[in-house]
């Protein structure tokens, strides 16, 4: 554990011998630079779902055609930009062989879906291998493959090694407690060393992420998570308020049904657990229209009563004025009287599902804070056991935070943004959360939010580092330089909540993203060669 204002060593190392590659990678472009003036630049991926993923390897596809990539120092990601980076850092030096990869990539992405004897797999492996078993794991094995089409289970440590060649990876997500709350610190950043709080400081070694801590001290080992469950935490946008309950609710139920389909021969001698179960999701289902729960209470009492010996032992009673808030308590209150009697597979999975569901649980790991005793720390992540942490993109759809710690000191930020709606929202809402942070930031005026070009420039002076902010779809790429039409066509062909995209829609976003770079590429350069003489004016 780390708490404290300095890098970690191992990402010192990497800086250190990454600037040699940038300056070399500027020479080549005629740029010429001594190394203690060689800009730190970081590239920033948006969220944005299966768009983002696509957006993101288009855009590098193109800065290593036109000779940029290695100038890239920092790769940072938010949600769908995440799963394109863990595509990418699973290839050893993947930036020396991009257009090989990409190919890969893109075959992978238009072919077969994972099966559901390998989801359920990986799901009882979830379940068995680790204490806190919750609603991100469902959504890892049953969302996160539907569109990246892979059960990627290595370790983010894995990316340690063979990465020389490489920009260093920052996956971001924030903590869920405290992304209302002006006095903590909801920005978490991943990295291959050490997982921790961006502006609070404070760090914990990524293989030992997970594990329960007391007081400083490691008391329980827990399993480094896997690329599949770090790509379902980063895309659970979902996990956002318990208005999504029924996407869920109706994402078990057709678990539950699968589960059987497969298993049934196994359940004969048990026939109404499949019912149960299947009562519990309704009775939510109706819960949350407002329905009156009594019914499928009666039916759910009646198969617990063959289960208790003929009576039902179920001790719960609530008198009823909320239906969904009464629903979510039997939910609780069934789940816990299930624990010991169908405490094996699968019923322990499908209960444990119901019962996270009923308490919205997203994210949970054990806080390796826990009684750490600290001024720099905040108090509720003292007293806290376990942490809960989702979708940065809830909250900033752009992980600027992670690379606007002080330490990293980046002089020029590219920002690529793949959101909905306003093209503009990410780096105005970074101006607004940098301004009450007192984090220095460029000035932001946005132009119009219905017809954005490909390019903008938010000049930095002195400390401030310099914003280039490239829109997806905007007039130049899009094919309509005059009006927002061809822009908007795009939009509603490519939206972020849909079913993963077919195979004829990937090569069409992965070119109009790398437009965005092409044409721009001397507009980059002469922004790297700003931020070169503004360092040389420092010194």
């Amino acid at each position: 554990m780390r708490i404290g204002n300095s890098l970690n060593k191992d990402e010192e190392q990497f800086v250190t011998k990454r600037i040699k590659t940038v300056q070399q990678s500027l020479m080549k472009l005629g740029i010429q630079c001594p190394e203690n003036n060689v800009p730190k630049i970081a590239l920033l991926g948006s969220g944005g779902g299966e768009r983002a993923m696509l957006g993101l390897l288009g855009s590098l596809v193109e800065l290593d055609k036109i000779g940029l990539l290695d100038c890239i120092l920092y790769l940072s990601g938010i949600s769908g930009s995440t799963w394109c980076m863990a595509s990418l850092y699973k290839e050893s030096n993947w930036s020396s062989n991009l257009d090989s990869v990409k190919q890969k990539t893109i075959q992978r992405l238009k072919g077969p879906a994972v099966s559901w004897g390998d989801k359920i797999s990986k799901l009882k492996k979830y379940y068995y291998e680790k204490d806190n078993f919750n609603l991100t794991d469902l959504w890892a094995v049953m969302m996160v493959p539907l569109f990246v089409k892979e059960i990627d289970e290595h370790k983010v440590s894995q990316q340690q090694a063979g990465h020389d060649k490489d920009p260093f990876p920052i996956y971001t997500v924030i903590d869920k407690g405290f992304k209302q709350h002006c006095d903590g610190d909801p920005w978490f950043e991943i990295s291959p060393y050490e997982a921790g709080y961006s502006i609070t400081r404070a760090f914990v070694n990524i293989s030992k992420f997970g594990s329960q801590f007391q007081g400083g001290s490691e008391i329980k080992i827990q399993p480094e998570m896997d690329m599949l469950y770090l790509q379902a935490v980063c895309g659970s946008c979902i996990a956002d308020g318990v208005y999504n309950a029924q996407y869920i609710w109706e994402m078990i139920k057709e678990f539950i049904h699968e589960i059987f389909q497969r298993k049934g021969e196994m359940f004969e001698t048990m026939p109404n657990v499949q019912q149960l179960f299947m009562d519990l999701v309704e009775m939510n289902l109706s819960g949350l229209k407002g329905e009156h729960p009594s019914d499928y209470e009666n039916k759910i009492r009646a198969t617990l009563s063959e289960f208790d010996g003929g009576e039902c032992k179920l001790d719960f009673h609530m008198e009823i004025t909320d239906f969904k808030l009464y629903t979510e308590n039997f939910t609780v209150a069934v789940c816990d009287h299930l624990k010991l009697r169908l405490s094996f597979w699968p019923f322990n999975v499908i209960s444990s599902l119901c019962k996270c569901a009923a308490l919205w649980i997203w994210g949970r790991t054990y806080n390796y804070l826990y009684k750490r005793k600290d001024l720099k720390v905040p108090t509720v992540l003292q007293k806290s056991e376990t942490r809960d942490y989702e979708d940065a993109g809830i909250l900033l759809n752009s992980p600027y935070m992670s690379v606007l710690r002080q330490e990293r000191d980046i002089d020029l930020i590219i920002s690529l943004d793949f959101s909905d709606g306003d093209p503009f929202e990410t780096v105005k809402k970074a101006a607004d959360m940098c301004s009450k942070l007192k984090i220095p930031f460029p000035k932001v005026d946005t132009p119009s939010v219905k017809d954005p070009k490909d390019f903008y420039v938010f000049e930095g002076l002195g400390k401030v580092p310099t914003v280039i902010h490239i829109p997806l779809f905007n007039t130049v790429n899009c094919g309509n330089e005059f009006n927002s039409y061809g822009i908007e066509e795009w939009r509603k062909k490519y939206t972020t909540f849909q079913s993963s995209y077919n195979p004829e829609m990937i090569d069409p976003l992965v070119d109009v993203a790398g437009k965005n770079i092409t044409n721009n590429r001397e507009k980059v350069l002469r922004e790297i060669i700003k931020r070169i003489g503004a360092k040389s004016a420092k010194r």
